[in-house]
């Protein structure tokens, strides 16, 4: 699959170039084997975009382009490796200090053979990375690689979307609003009831979601319940976390190491007497209800719960009064919505329809799907020639995916420019549902070296530029009810694609059952744990608190 190695160059090839000059690289005399690096990566960025998209039908370009992603990873490490050992060698590093005076009193010379040993070591390392690049830059499969090929991105781009001229596509359509009225409508009739139960049934990114958050932010709801919840229940959720989150919503604090009948009591006594509005979002057990909440929220006055599934069995088992089916849209509808989206003249409307309708198709008629379409077609021109080149751009990246969908979102991600596509995949690292704050997010990009500088700019203004523009490209879903945007989430379908992207770099789930050997490999890790505590593995047993 599309692992980003266009981007992970670019970075290497910077770097080193930024590097060799440097002068505590020069105090380690390696300037030109890393000049010969250098050389190496750079003959190879050129080809690396026909490589990217021959290795989905090619599987000897594949391991090829593993060994070369692997290679990278170990060059870049060397790198910042290089670049601390040799500044404590600068005459004026603190520690270079310290070591002259011990020597000097006659305490130790140790640190001068230190020095030296770490000096060869990290040009035999380097010395090595330079073998793997050259014979991977040898290899040949490495010689039918058409070097003209130019990458996504490469060109002039146009200037990013600021939140203050976003215009989300008309993809919602009226059907959703009529639907949260009706339900708006629904729940005020039976608040005063002590338990009622709605749901909302549908498949994944078909608008369930984005419905009960309508239902949710009503006003007309806000005003009638003394307290408010919204829990994603995660498929594999932790019944421990559930608690706490729900204990969070509602305002309460909590203890760490807490039990299950703690957490339960602490809730029963803060809902007793109180009317209460619950939703349960992407619900896949029913135990979440029947075991975990129930018995605590029995204590209500009055109590309202809005379930979201995808499995009509589960509500079926909770017992909910009434059931909102959320069905696909209907092609001609779908179509209609996508050619208003953007904004193609009525008189065109016809001459695209039959192209348009395929497309559709392809999205499987899903809100989601053709959000992100639209984003894609947005940036070409209205005609049938470029309809029929998206359509052809599906039939590639369903090759690489299991069904229509997945290749209609990966499509989505592929259109980004390569400085958008880390960060889009770094967005997968937060846990399913998670908020993701622009202001912590856009500092995390930076630290990852992932935003370019741009001439008379600020780092964190291109990073809130890089934010806004996964926005308008519909990857990144804000939350419209917080200041300029500042918050926002991945739709679980599209961070199933970014974490199906960057498998062999990044792992998020159970740490423990992660061995060393696979753990070598990895960038970067979400640690999720039902315990208190975890154990790392390979990491002589260290142990972290789950908060």
């Amino acid at each position: 699959m599309g692992n980003i190695l266009e981007a992970l160059l670019r970075s290497c090839a910077s770097k080193l170039q930024d590097i060799i000059t440097n002068e505590a690289i020069l105090i380690l005399g390696v300037e030109e084997e890393l000049t010969k690096l250098l050389q190496r990566v750079e003959l190879i960025q050129c080809c690396i975009y026909d490589a990217e998209k021959r290795r989905a039908k090619e599987l000897a370009v594949n391991n090829w382009l593993g060994q070369l992603r692997d290679v990278i990873y170990d060059v870049d490490e060397i790198l910042n490796v290089a670049k601390c050992k040799g500044s404590k060698l600068l005459p004026n590093h603190p520690s270079s200090l310290s070591s002259k005076s011990a020597a000097c009193k006659g305490h130790s010379v140790f640190p001068c053979f230190c020095n030296i040993g770490s000096r060869r070591d990290i040009a035999v390392r380097i010395r090595t990375l330079n073998k793997k690049i050259e014979n991977i830059s040898k290899d040949k499969i490495f010689l039918t690689f058409n070097s003209s090929a130019k990458p996504n991105g490469s060109g002039p781009t146009s200037k990013l979307i600021r939140s203050s001229n976003l215009v989300e596509p008309n993809l919602v359509g009226k059907e959703i609003i009529h639907s949260s009225r009706k339900l708006v409508d629904l729940v005020l009739a039976n608040k005063e009831k002590k338990s009622y139960k709605l749901d909302v049934v549908g498949t994944g990114g078909v608008g369930k979601t984005t419905l009960a958050h309508k239902v949710y932010n009503d006003q007309k709801i806000k005003g009638s319940f003394k307290m408010h919840a919204w829990i994603c229940v995660l498929q594999d959720y932790s019944e421990v976390t559930l608690l706490k989150e729900v204990l969070r919503n509602i305002g309460v604090h909590h203890e760490q190491g807490e039990t299950i009948a703690e957490l339960q009591r602490k809730l029963a006594e803060t809902i007793e007497g109180k009317s209460f509005f619950l939703v349960l979002d992407d619900v896949w057990h029913s135990n979440v209800w029947m075991d975990l909440l129930r018995p605590a929220l029995h204590k209500t006055t009055s109590g309202v719960m809005l379930v979201t599934t995808r499995d009509d069995q589960i509500t079926r088992r909770i017992g909910v009064e009434h059931t909102h089916r959320v069905d696909l849209m209907s092609v001609e509808v779908g179509w209609e919505l996508l050619w208003k989206s953007m904004n193609i003249d009525e008189k065109e409307v016809q001459n695209l329809r039959n192209t348009g309708i395929e497309i559709i198709r392809k999205c499987g008629c899903l809100p989601l799907a053709m959000k992100v379409t639209a984003s894609v077609l947005a940036s070409r021109n209205r005609t049938d020639n470029e309809l029929k080149k998206i359509l052809r751009r599906y039939a590639c990246s369903q090759n690489m995916l299991s069904n229509e969908i997945e290749g209609v979102l990966y499509l989505s991600y592929d259109e980004l420019p390569y400085r958008l596509k880390q960060c889009f995949l770094y967005c997968a690292l937060y846990i399913e549902d998670s908020t993701i704050l622009r202001r912590v997010i856009t500092w995390l990009w930076i630290a990852e070296g992932f935003i370019e500088e741009q001439q008379g700019q600020l780092l964190e203004d291109t990073a809130e530029e890089y934010y806004y523009e996964l926005i308008h490209q519909n990857l990144l879903q804000p939350d419209n009810g917080s200041f300029n945007q500042a918050e926002c989430k991945m739709h679980d379908l599209l961070r199933q694609i970014a974490l199906s992207i960057s498998k062999k770099e990044c792992f998020i789930g159970d740490i423990e059952t992660l061995s060393g050997e696979n753990m070598s490999k990895l960038r970067r890790v979400t640690a999720v744990s039902k315990k208190d505590k975890l154990v790392l593995p390979s990491m002589n047993k260290v142990e972290a608190k789950v908060i």
